[in-house]
């Protein structure tokens, strides 16, 4: 009898082979399928897409000790799946809608969101901390593979839209989780309903290899890319810690997306290199060698490796530095200034309009709040 933590040795090896254009040691090949969407990306490009990796490596890195000093309630590192996260950022058009899950901290940085405001909901003091409309990027979902569903409602809506209008859909939605969050309903559940209408989404799978603690092995018996071919639709098997593979494989995705071709999956294979969220120790149910081996596969080591070796100057370098240590003392600053809001405001935040059962919820809270400014009052006049 097998049990939830029985491994199945090779059982994830697969028939579909990894997209991988820039190797471990920072060499690149060919892809005749997939180099076309990346034909166009200049040295400048890559150089710009290292600094939001590293900016957001350091915001990740300064996030966790603000959690470890007590000035966050929670954190959920991003550690080594940057470039999983800027190489599809940079294929995704601005008008298309991202649903994140909650570790898709380069993302919102590529977005365009105030990583300071996105510590907000951390630090409990914001139940959202953006609008996503602005930025064409929903707010994080802490709910296991609740988001997946959403997205698939929201680009069937996108599709509607378009036919209302008369012609093809010019958005697509792209919706992120976890291998943990694959083995959930909801998932199975919204890629039924998107082959079924043909929905214009994107299901982009981080397999960082660990749910919380069952490693991957227990969860699937093939690569996450390969249920695609069950709901119908093209499934794609990429290195996620090769910015360009990533990049490529998200340009064709959304290329076919948006010629209405229906949805397509994406399988980021990458590691979680730290813990699955600060309330986690990795040690107790991975090995150190298993961290070394991925440790040296980190994606912002395997672009600077192609960035030297293609003439980056070491100036870039120290310059990026620079500015990502500012920018982790910026994020700092910007936590240790943030003011609790009243607790009264929780309020205008249950319906999007004002409700009478909550005016009359507020009234008695704030009857109830009153009443110890009345004892202390009370208590002083003794």
């Amino acid at each position: 009898m097998e049990t939830a933590e029985t491994h199945h040795p090779g059982a994830t090896e697969g028939r579909l082979s990894r997209v991988t254009i820039l190797d471990e040691n920072g060499h690149r090949g060919t892809n005749p399928t997939f180099d076309p969407y990346i034909k166009d990306v200049t040295l400048e490009d890559l150089q710009r897409s290292y600094r939001q990796m590293l900016m957001v490596r350091r915001f990740d890195d300064e996030a966790t000790s603000l959690q470890r000093q007590g000035k966050l309630a929670l954190w959920v590192p991003s550690k080594g799946q940057e470039a999983a996260q800027i190489g599809s950022a940079n294929a995704i058009p601005e008008r298309d809608y991202i649903f994140p899950s909650y570790r898709e901290h380069a993302l919102a940085y590529a977005r365009g969101v105030d990583l300071g405001d996105l510590l907000k909901v951390f630090r409990g003091f914001a139940p959202g901390g953006w609008d996503p409309q602005e930025y064409r990027f929903h707010l994080y979902s802490f709910v296991l593979a609740s988001q997946i569903p959403h997205a698939v409602g929201y680009a069937m809506g996108q599709k509607l839209d378009a036919a209302l209008r008369g012609g093809p859909s010019d958005e697509a939605t792209v919706v992120y989780f976890g291998d943990g969050a694959s083995t959930e309903g909801e998932a199975h559940e919204s890629m039924v309903f998107a082959a079924s209408y043909d929905a214009p989404v994107l299901f982009f799978i981080q397999n960082n290899q660990w749910a919380i603690s069952v490693p991957f092995s227990t969860q699937s018996r093939v690569p996450l890319a390969e249920r695609a071919a069950g709901y119908g639709f093209e499934g794609i098997r990429v290195d996620g810690n090769d910015l360009l593979g990533v990049q490529a494989a998200t340009a064709y995705a959304m290329d076919k997306i948006h010629r209405g071709e229906g949805p397509v999956l994406i399988e980021a294979e990458t590691y979680r290199i730290g813990a699955h969220t600060t309330a986690d120790d990795p040690t107790k149910y991975r090995t150190a060698d298993e961290e070394a081996e991925w440790t040296a596969k980190d994606p912002l080591v395997r672009l600077e490796k192609y960035l030297r070796d293609q003439g980056t100057s070491e100036d870039f370098f120290d310059t990026v530095n620079a500015e990502a240590k500012q920018y982790g003392a910026t994020i700092r600053d910007a936590v240790l200034a943030m003011e609790p809001p009243e607790f009264d405001s929780v309020f205008e935040h249950v319906y999007a309009e004002e409700n009478s059962l909550v005016a009359q919820e507020r009234a008695w809270f704030r009857d109830y709040e009153s009443g110890f400014e009345e004892a202390g009052t009370a208590e002083g006049g003794r």
